[in-house]
């Protein structure tokens, strides 16, 4: 009887710190594009057509126009894709986006200017959880429940479009 009693409660034990990890896995249809509308505060994980999952969404703390700049707290508009990962982020989990592609580097060069860099989809920290719907640096920011997901299941090499 005492076994039984210790094997539950390992059990127990086992079961609730699986519920505590950050990261999830999924094994549904693969997310093909991440499309962004930025005007609607929306993001979308796509399956060819098909939107999977759709989030609300926080933006640079100047989100109209393309990102120039940096330091112009604006979110890029384009084509990119998800080129790296961050599971220690300080935004809690985080996926980089490709931002500047050539023709971002470019365009900043031209003004003589740095075009910044590290755009990420990533979570809403507590001390950010303030009800301002635009905050970030010009990256993409939803709940740090929802990034669990969006982290588990977009891939790196997916495409990702930003609309203004």
């Amino acid at each position: 009887m005492r076994w039984i009693s210790i094997i539950a409660t390992m059990l127990l034990v086992f079961s609730i710190s699986g519920c505590a990890s950050k990261f999830k896995t999924y094994n549904g249809p693969e997310v093909t594009r991440v499309i962004i509308f930025k005007e609607d505060r929306k993001m979308h994980l796509m399956h060819h057509h098909k939107a999977l999952k759709s989030y609300d969404i926080g933006l640079g703390f100047a989100p109209e126009h393309h990102k120039q700049i940096e330091g112009d707290g604006r979110t890029p508009e384009g084509e990119y894709y998800i080129d790296r990962r961050n599971p220690n982020s300080q935004f809690y989990l985080s996926i980089g986006i490709s931002y500047p592609n050539v023709a971002d580097r470019a365009y900043a060069a031209s003004l003589g200017e740095s075009p910044g860099g590290d755009i990420f989809i990533h979570g809403r920290p507590r001390i950010y959880q303030n009800g301002k719907r635009d905050w970030t640096a010009g990256c993409i920011a939803v709940s740090d429940k929802e990034m669990r997901d969006v982290y588990a299941m977009v891939k790196n090499g997916t495409r990702v479009s930003i609309y203004p």
